[in-house]
């Protein structure tokens, strides 16, 4: 350890904030008290307001972290959303050249990013930059996601705390659907991976599924961005189920496209309000929703007769940090901060920390820690693999068989 460079250590948080992100936030401040800073290497550890704005700006707007008794620590973990603050800042090189100075002025050898795809080409291009400049630091990325879109990680911290929201969330919402029957459409977070909706389907409690989606357990019907949407086709699956059940529960992505890759919500949209990235804001819109169910009343009401009772929810925000979380991945989280505060000890220059799945028994699931190539996370998306969706209006048994043991236990109801 003595070769590794004395200074500060600077921790960040990005993005749409999680249910479990400060539990990462927590590892990373824990693993350095017990390794960087008990070495001396690591004098203190600042907390960047409002993720890389917090070090880019003159002067900065840092908060120490170093000497957080365990207790404040601990309440910390335990509570969902950013901590710090996020930001959804999207670094060019100028902007990097801003946050290196900021590191200089601060004495930061060693950043600490938390967040997805982004924070980790962020990670990269300021690494790069302290390396041309001959400034000794490093960049290590922990990564954080609901989308459970980054490539070389099995899933990502996040996931599945939301995953087991929208789980639940179906499993009351098919209740009330059979009681009062009609059609009731969710929309689920995902522009471009449909992990998060795919969730739903674990409301039925059943591996098994059934091409005839009146014969499945609700939601009867689940679409994904990764399947062409083909409007035609989605109110023929709506009708065949109401028809025969006099109810449906229908979950979607609101990244779903048609089969130009064009996104369906914006085609619904008569505003064209923007987010930080350009794209058209998706989940601040009932728009995708609204415009379903309106296709949805026409085509399924007679002529001179009654439409159907058809309504529509966008979950929103309240996928990413509702306050009960999944136990896998509250561990997780927490131990790919420490995982990376230890590889910076251990001497590493920079990396993105993976999660690898090591057993998927029944009861016996376990995961590791490793660490990939800052370079290979960054900018990069990932999508759904194709033996995750079936038939193009639900998702497989092996999607259930991967998703099950990473949302925890769900309730059991009484019938009569």
């Amino acid at each position: 350890m003595s070769d590794l460079p004395t200074g500060n250590a600077a921790i960040g948080q990005s993005g749409g904030p999680t249910a479990v992100i400060n539990q990462s936030l927590a590892g990373v401040v824990e693993g350095l008290q017990t390794g960087l800073v008990a070495s001396g290497k690591v004098k203190k550890i600042f907390g960047m307001r409002h993720g890389v704005r917090g070090i880019a700006k003159d002067g900065g707007d840092l908060v120490d972290l170093s000497h957080l008794p365990a207790a404040t620590i601990e309440a910390v973990a335990q509570t969902p959303s950013a901590a710090l603050g996020s930001t959804r800042d999207k670094p060019d090189d100028a902007y990097c050249a801003q946050i290196l100075e900021g590191c200089r002025q601060n004495e930061i050898r060693y950043f600490f990013y938390i967040g997805g795809n982004d924070s980790a080409d962020t990670c990269r291009i300021v690494s790069e930059k302290a390396a041309e400049a001959g400034y000794e630091m490093r960049c290590f990325h922990v990564p954080k996601t609901i989308d459970n879109d980054l490539k070389e990680n099995d899933h990502t911290p996040g996931f599945a705390s939301a995953a087991r929201f929208v789980t639940l969330a179906h499993m009351g919402d098919a209740l009330d659907n059979a009681s009062l029957g009609g059609i009731k459409i969710n929309v689920v977070m995902g522009r471009n991976a449909g992990f998060l909706t795919a969730a739903a389907s674990l409301a039925r409690r059943a591996r098994e599924t059934d091409k005839d989606a009146a014969k499945r357990p609700a939601p009867h019907l689940v679409y994904v961005p990764e399947v062409p949407f083909v409007m035609d086709h989605f109110l023929h699956d709506v009708d065949s189920v109401y028809t025969k059940l006099g109810r449906c529960q229908v979950a979607v992505s609101e990244g779903i496209r048609d089969a130009n890759g064009e996104e369906i919500g914006p085609q619904l949209m008569r505003s064209g309000e923007v987010d930080a990235h350009g794209n058209v804001q998706l989940s601040g819109s009932g728009a995708l929703g609204d415009g379903l169910a309106d296709a949805v009343k026409k085509a399924l009401t007679p002529a001179g007769g009654k439409a159907p009772r058809v309504r529509a929810d966008t979950f929103g925000y309240l996928q990413r940090c509702w306050p009960v979380t999944s136990p896998v991945d509250a561990r997780e989280a927490r131990g790919v901060g420490r995982h990376a505060a230890a590889l910076a000890a251990e001497g590493d220059t920079g990396a993105s920390i993976t999660i690898e799945r090591t057993s998927n028994v029944p009861g016996e699931y376990r995961s590791a820690f490793g660490r990939a190539e800052l370079s290979a996370v960054a900018r990069y998306a990932r999508h759904m693999p194709e033996d995750f969706s079936d038939n193009g209006n639900n998702i497989s048994a092996s999607f259930y068989d991967y998703c099950m043991p990473l949302v925890g236990d769900l309730p059991e109801f009484g019938t009569l």
